[in-house]
């Protein structure tokens, strides 16, 4: 199959979203599916208000629609609902081309945070946006749920994967000698330092031992200024991620927001488990009964997290995800509107 890929979210962000669509694009290959990338490195580009390390393609229009025209694929998936997957909407409808998106981000929740912008507002694109697709790809089943309940009709499940090769039990000597030696437990925090993750309530919990943050953003120094006691190490990446995870005691996810939590499978696989709240996401990854401990006090939650789930069952829970099950079940939607003469023909239009 010929896949196009348009995204807005691309290296060298670092995210969720990017690993997910990298690991995904790397199994269609070796699938032998032929794949295009629509990338913001294509285009002129200006820094995302309040998210400089995302960039905005100026006016990729014409150009995404010759380089769908000039791929002519069996299928294109529109993984965001930025300017390039805009324009890459607009290619397909104008040639009457059906076309698949997916449903990543929880925008509403993020711009309401930093703006008060009314949360129903943005629903309503997003709706308009993705009610064009033929499915609109969706990570968990809660998720699923809330966007029914926003007027989604046309979700479809979208499950994640884990690398267990790289995310796997280290030994103490792979530890990295900056946080192995600190007092325990160490708790883990791992993704972007930002409002929308709602770190400061992970950091201002009155528990033992040391509270480690792994990756950058616009709200680090800030947190770093109210939270002197709290370690800050900074981006890391492949195995020196993998090392900070395996080094943990228990990983915390404080996000009210995540429509996944890629996160909390890395951790699993490394052994540790995970406390976050009770919300979509952590209810998908790990479940009420799952290893680790969800609840409303979230100091609750991390003590319970360690005593409850031994590292052998965190692994195995991993170990239910992997990435050829994604991209299997990615491909399985995209066959669904797999081009030809009639479904070019029976294509909504503008």
């Amino acid at each position: 199959m010929r896949i196009i890929l348009a995204t807005d979210a691309w290296h060298p962000q670092i995210n969720g979203v990017v690993r997910t669509l990298d690991n995904v694009v790397t199994h269609l290959l070796r699938a032998g599916h032929e794949v295009l990338t629509i990338t913001p490195d294509l285009f002129r580009s200006i820094p995302c208000p309040t998210y400089p390390e995302i960039r905005l393609a100026l006016r990729p229009g014409p150009r995404a629609s010759e380089l769908i025209a000039e791929f002519k694929p069996d299928a294109v998936h529109i993984a965001t609902e930025g300017p390039i997957g805009q324009a890459a909407a607009r290619a397909c409808r104008r040639a009457g081309w059906p076309f698949t998106t997916s449903f990543h981000t929880k925008f509403p929740e993020y711009i309401h945070a930093r703006t008060r912008f009314p949360v129903a507002w943005t629903y309503a694109w997003l709706r308009r946006f993705h009610g064009r697709a033929h499915k609109v790809m969706v990570a968990t089943a809660t998720i699923d749920h809330e966007l029914r309940g926003w007027g989604f009709t046309n979700t479809a499940r979208w499950t994640r994967g884990v690398d267990t090769k790289l995310f796997r039990f280290r030994p103490h000597d792979e530890w990295p000698a900056a946080i192995s030696d600190l007092p325990r437990p160490l708790q883990l925090y791992t993704g972007r330092v930002a409002v929308e993750k709602n770190i400061a309530a992970f950091l201002e919990l009155e528990t033992p031992g040391t509270k480690i943050v792994v990756g950058d953003g616009p709200q680090r120094s800030e947190l770093e200024r109210l939270f002197p006691d709290a370690v800050f190490v900074g981006e890391q990446h492949g195995e020196a991620l993998a090392r900070h995870f395996a080094a943990a005691d228990v990983f915390v996810f404080p996000s009210r927001t995540d429509t996944f939590g890629l996160v909390m499978l890395e951790a699993l696989a490394c052994g540790v488990p995970v406390a976050a709240y009770p919300v979509p996401g952590p209810l998908d990854v790990v479940g009420v009964n799952g290893p680790g401990c969800l609840d409303e006090n979230l100091a609750a939650a991390v003590s319970v997290a360690m005593e409850r789930a031994t590292p052998a069952q965190c692994r195995t829970h991993a170990l239910e995800y992997s990435w050829e099950n994604c991209t299997d079940l990615f491909v399985s939607h995209l066959a669904a509107i797999t081009y030809s003469a009639g479904a070019r023909a029976g294509a909504a239009t503008d």
